[in-house]
């Protein structure tokens, strides 16, 4: 579990640009995602390399039709007071990710609903579970709804990736993307609709993952200054390390 990092988690992105300080990635068809389209520091930058990569993203981004601005930093690094205040100065959001794991046979045990049904996403329900996401993804813009719902039909494309839905009481309650790699599933856009959370929709969309692949570790990125992290932390899994980003929009 210790030799998981950052870099077993997904990243849809092409790899536009790579230097020996930081690794730019793009994704063509969704500009407005911000989590594929940054650059990702090697080494914690100095404040003058950082204005140089700055200097570059924003040339490159703006001839794109792209306004934001993303940087990762290297895993368990903090940034140095210099940098942040620099980013301060130049009004750029400071966060933080935290990166988790659990080995199946350490989930909770959870016990079985009849009013809660767990389903992968099939060509019977592909238009339900769109619909579903695109009323998730509407909070972040029309524009960014319409160019996810694009990644969404390519992920139900995609062998190493399985998306699953929840009802409770026949009626769509949440979802979850899988992302299956030789070693783990990735465990990316949990998300139960607000009217539906505290009836278990969560855990047994968990369950049913951790059934499905008793054998894999499942891995997950959690916003470090957000509430899931700590649900995932009474569902028993293993915090590994942290990554600071920075978004000016």
């Amino acid at each position: 579990m210790n030799s998981i990092t950052f870099k077993d988690i997904y990243n849809a992105g092409v790899a536009a640009t790579i230097t020996d300080t930081y690794s730019h990635f793009h994704l063509p068809d969704m500009p407005l995602y911000y989590d594929s389209n940054f650059m990702e520091f090697k080494k914690m930058p100095t404040v003058s390399e950082f204005k140089k990569a700055e200097h570059e993203l924003k040339i490159y981004h703006t001839a794109r039709g792209q306004y934001h601005l993303k940087f990762t930093f290297p895993q368990d690094e903090p940034i140095s007071k210099e940098l942040t205040a620099y980013l301060n100065r130049q009004d750029y959001e400071i966060g933080f990710l935290e990166l988790y794991a659990l080995y199946p046979k350490d989930f909770p045990e959870t016990s079985p609903s009849s009013a809660i049904k767990v389903l992968p996403v099939t060509g019977s329900n592909l238009e339900e579970f769109l619909h579903l996401q695109r009323t998730i993804d509407e909070q972040f813009g029309k524009d960014f709804a319409a160019q996810k719902q694009l990644q969404h039909k390519k992920n139900f494309s995609n062998p190493d990736f399985l998306q699953l839905v929840a009802y409770f009481e026949e009626e769509i309650a949440g979802s979850v993307d899988l992302i299956i790699q030789s070693r783990t599933v990735e465990i990316d856009g949990l998300h139960v609709l607000e009217k539906m959370r505290h009836k278990g929709v969560g855990s047994q969309l968990q369950r049913w993952l951790m059934e499905q692949f008793p054998d894999k570790l499942i891995i997950l990125v959690a916003d470090g200054e957000d509430t899931p992290r700590e649900m995932y932390q009474k569902q028993n899994y293993k915090y590994i390390g942290y990554q600071y980003e920075t978004v000016k929009a």
